[in-house]
């Protein structure tokens, strides 16, 4: 478990990033890095390793125990569970071996993945203190849901969750008191120690009994590396550069100060001669030179070629089959619709009030004349649902932007790929399309007096659902486009006002200029209202006009 420590800008956001290869392409390097003596080209590093960051992104609405369940079945953790076990199996017939009862049990139990829970989520929760609040909501700005402190546990069981062993941790304590801090870091102690994992962590001003419970120590600045090696040998190494800690100052704040030019020189001890400030290039220098680096050095060849166990590098992108993980991405979209069954059913009962009003405006006392002006109340009519089902989609867009980030997350440490997570979002929202065409097919289509034939009433209603089909998808477009809500409300609204005006209905196509005449052939409401309109007006009562 190693402390990475440094001043503001001094790399080590970078650092994490490239050790996680996250780092952008484009970006010149130099060096390599290897995990067991393997080059990042040769496994995937992103399920190896997880860079976890200084934000929380979860989504809300998800409990603690869910959240857990779902990243454990993405990473496969009951897969891993069960090969394990195969090999150890054969492990203890080969040498004639007698497993303990209670592991046997364990690795039995934990190979079996449940539909609902998995005993590797139960055992993690419990690592890391979560186990009493693993049936609360996560929570967002929003809803109330656990603490801040249980968030940033809940990040790091996502990760840990599956078969990574390697966490690379940023700034975690932002906005966190020391006491918070002090008792995730002592958690994550307890995962390095119990599951045998490493732990690079990032913090700016560690309290000293959070320092303490550091195994190894990196100091950076300037982008160079001033020490690396154990914690307990820091205060000796700079004492021989001629720096001493002064009694009652925390060993964090020291290092950090004393490659500050501002603050160096009341920390010299070294009476023998002047004081003169020493650069972090000199500091680097000396550390390369000194015993500590040579011993680091010396160490680091060692182990280059050291692959005995490969089975700990990921080699496949994905953990799970295509079917597997389009399994957890429908289950968890199942209990999220389920979270937000008041708002489809708040919508669904206004498409239905918004019907009855419309009814009473185009209401059918008796047949009206088939004439040109009932003919445009009809149109009216026709157009103002179309435009209804497609507003009342207009939620996706917000619900879109909220769950961006952590798409984000999850798809850039391998969790799932894009379709795994759009596909059971548009599958799930085709009953409720279904839903909101029927109620409003039957509250206005009679009541207005549309041609009332069977035929007619459900091709009207298959045109409703397809438009409704269609709205769900062009605003969750928007939200994936802006990922803002400022910017999708500003060129969204852009956007559909140029899809009314140029969809043929507020001005007709002959009037549009040609130079624009391609929006109106791109604009999807156009082909709704032509269809619908020739569903109406081609019924045998209207044949005396020329439908266009």
């Amino acid at each position: 478990m190693t402390l990475l420590l440094g001043p503001p800008a001094s790399g080590k956001s970078t650092l994490l990033l490239a050790l996680a290869g996250k780092l952008d392409p484009k970006l010149k390097k130099s060096g390599g890095i290897t995990y067991n003596g393997i080059a990042l080209d040769e496994f995937c590093v992103q399920r190896t390793s997880a860079y976890i960051s200084q934000t929380d992104n979860h989504l809300g609405e998800l409990t603690v125990r869910e959240t857990l369940d779902f990243s454990a079945k993405c990473q496969g953790a009951s897969e891993n569970w069960g090969e394990c076990l195969k090999e150890l199996v054969n492990l203890e017939q080969k040498r004639g071996m007698r497993p303990s009862p209670e592991i046997d049990a364990f690795m039995k139990a934990a190979s079996v993945g449940g539909d609902k829970h998995n005993l590797v989520t139960d055992y993690v929760l419990r690592v890391l203190g979560l186990d009493i609040c693993a049936d609360t909501l996560v929570g967002s700005d929003m809803e109330r849901g656990v603490s801040g402190g249980q968030r940033k546990r809940v990040t790091t069981g996502e990760m840990i969750v599956g078969p990574r062993k390697t966490l690379l941790m940023d700034e975690i304590s932002t906005g966190l008191d020391s006491s918070t801090t002090f008792q995730i870091v002592k958690c994550v102690r307890n995962f390095v120690h119990e599951m045998e994992a490493t732990v690079l962590m990032s913090l700016l001003q560690p309290a000293p009994e959070t320092f303490e419970l550091f195994d190894d120590l990196i100091l950076l600045s300037e982008g160079k590396i001033v020490y690396q090696g154990q914690i307990d040998h820091v205060v000796d190494y700079f004492k021989s550069l001629g720096f001493s800690l002064p009694p009652r100052k925390g060993i964090a704040d020291f290092l950090q100060e004393v490659t500050s030019k501002k603050d160096q020189a009341q920390y010299w001890s070294d009476l023998s001669k002047p004081y003169s400030f020493i650069p972090v290039s000199a500091m680097a220098a000396a550390f390369t030179d000194s015993q500590y680096g040579r011993n680091l050095e010396s160490h680091s060849h060692n182990s280059d070629g050291h692959t005995n166990s490969p089975e700990a590098l990921a080699r496949s992108k994905f953990a799970i089959s295509k079917y597997s993980l389009i399994r957890a991405c429908f289950a968890r979209e199942l209990i999220l619709i389920s979270r937000h069954r008041f708002l489809y059913t708040f919508r669904t009962c206004q498409v239905a009030f918004v019907g009855l009003i419309t009814s009473t405006l185009f209401l059918r006392t008796r047949l009206h004349p088939i004439d040109e002006q009932n003919g445009e109340l009809y149109l009216s009519c026709l157009f103002f649902g179309l435009v209804h089902i497609m507003f009342n989609g207009f939620s996706e867009l917000s619900i879109t932007i909220f769950r961006l980030p952590v798409f984000y997350k999850q798809r850039d440490n391998c969790f799932h790929p894009a379709w795994a997570f759009s596909l059971p979002n548009w599958i799930l929202r085709i009953p409720y399309s279904i839903i909101e065409a029927t109620v409003w097919s039957c509250v206005v289509y009679y009541t207005v007096g549309f041609a009332p034939t069977v035929d007619r009433f459900f091709r009207f209603m298959l045109l409703l659902f397809s438009i409704h089909q269609m709205a769900l998808g062009l605003f969750r477009m928007m939200g994936a486009i802006a990922r803002d809500m400022t910017i999708a409300n500003t060129f969204g609204s852009a956007a559909m006002m140029a899809i009314f005006l140029l969809g043929g209905f507020i001005i007709p196509k002959e009037a549009i200029k040609p130079w624009w005449e391609w929006a109106y052939w791109v604009s999807p409401l156009m082909y709704g209202q032509r269809a619908i309109s020739v569903n109406e007006f081609s019924d045998s009562r209207w044949s005396k006009f020329q439908v266009i």
